[in-house]
């Protein structure tokens, strides 16, 4: 190996080291190249070779792993109620040419916003200290004053809980607001817009509950903010599903309309990348 091939070698390793810690590397790169030549985003239903690499990585990573719990319903040591969840694999090109994925998971895992290998939450409402904390402090002392007044004599003290109610409803309208304000979704040209604007100007008076922590945006979100190319996204569900009949463990799905069409319509656009999952089904 000569001189110049070196210093190219140990710059690609020093960029590496600077890549997200949630970058998982494809071991073999010159495959992982080769492979990458027709990855675009698409509405079609075919999963790219790539993606079910990625898939097949995450999904033995979540099978194996012992630094948190959470009951998937997938065997009988879980405790608590049954949550399946969504994940997400994006393939993405590094800065430095390498190729890799990276992995999220839709609302919290483990009743956590942070861990090992997944990308970071947009936002995280559940950090100490967060004005979100101190406004669900305050809901539950409004809830408890009125509770307090109806056990002492609810007629006596019905103009009194009347206020209080209605200070509840203005303090949890004001409080979703700045929480959904916080949303803020980067595009690959490197525009920023909050979620509210995001949705309003998709005809929505405001977003959807649980807008802004699916796996897809999650994704693109941390590629752009670490100047990675996104090649592929894939979705799949992980556990059974308790609540719907829709959701199937292990098989895949694309990104749901309702609450991530609006927001990767935006975070796509104006980007060299093809608008196809804009509207997913």
């Amino acid at each position: 190996m000569t001189d110049v091939e070196d210093d190219y070698h140990s710059s690609v390793a020093a960029l590496e080291q600077q890549t997200s810690a949630a970058f998982c590397r494809f071991t073999d790169q010159d495959t992982a190249r080769s492979m990458a030549d027709t990855l675009t985003f698409s509405q079609d239903d075919n999963i790219h070779p790539l993606c079910t690499i990625a898939v097949t990585e995450l999904q033995q990573h979540l099978a194996g792993q012992s630094e948190w719990k959470h009951n998937f319903g997938l065997d009988n040591n879980g405790h608590g109620a049954v949550i399946g969840k969504m994940f997400g694999v994006l393939v993405v090109r590094a800065r430095c040419g390498t190729l890799g994925y990276l992995s999220a998971f839709s609302g919290k895992l483990a009743n956590g916003n942070h861990h090992n290998r997944f990308v970071e939450p947009v936002f995280d409402g559940l950090k100490t200290g967060s004005f979100l904390n101190a406004g669900m402090v305050r809901l539950s002392e409004i809830n408890n004053e009125i509770a307090a007044l109806s056990r002492e004599d609810a007629v006596l003290h019905q103009s009194a809980i009347g206020q209080l109610k209605e200070l509840r409803k203005t303090h949890s309208v004001r409080l979703q607001r700045r929480l959904l304000e916080q949303y803020n979704f980067s595009n690959k040209a490197g525009h920023v817009k909050n979620m509210v604007d995001i949705f309003t100007a998709h005809g929505y008076k405001q977003p959807p509950a649980g807008a802004g922590e699916c796996a897809g945006p999650k994704l693109l979100q941390h590629a752009f903010r670490h100047q990675m190319e996104p090649l592929a996204l894939v979705e799949f569900w992980w556990g059974l599903s308790p609540k719907s009949a829709t959701w199937k463990h292990g098989a895949y799905y694309k990104p749901c309309k309702e609450k991530c069409a609006p927001i990767l319509d935006y975070m796509l656009n104006g980007s060299d990348l093809p608008t196809g999952i804009s509207q997913p089904a």
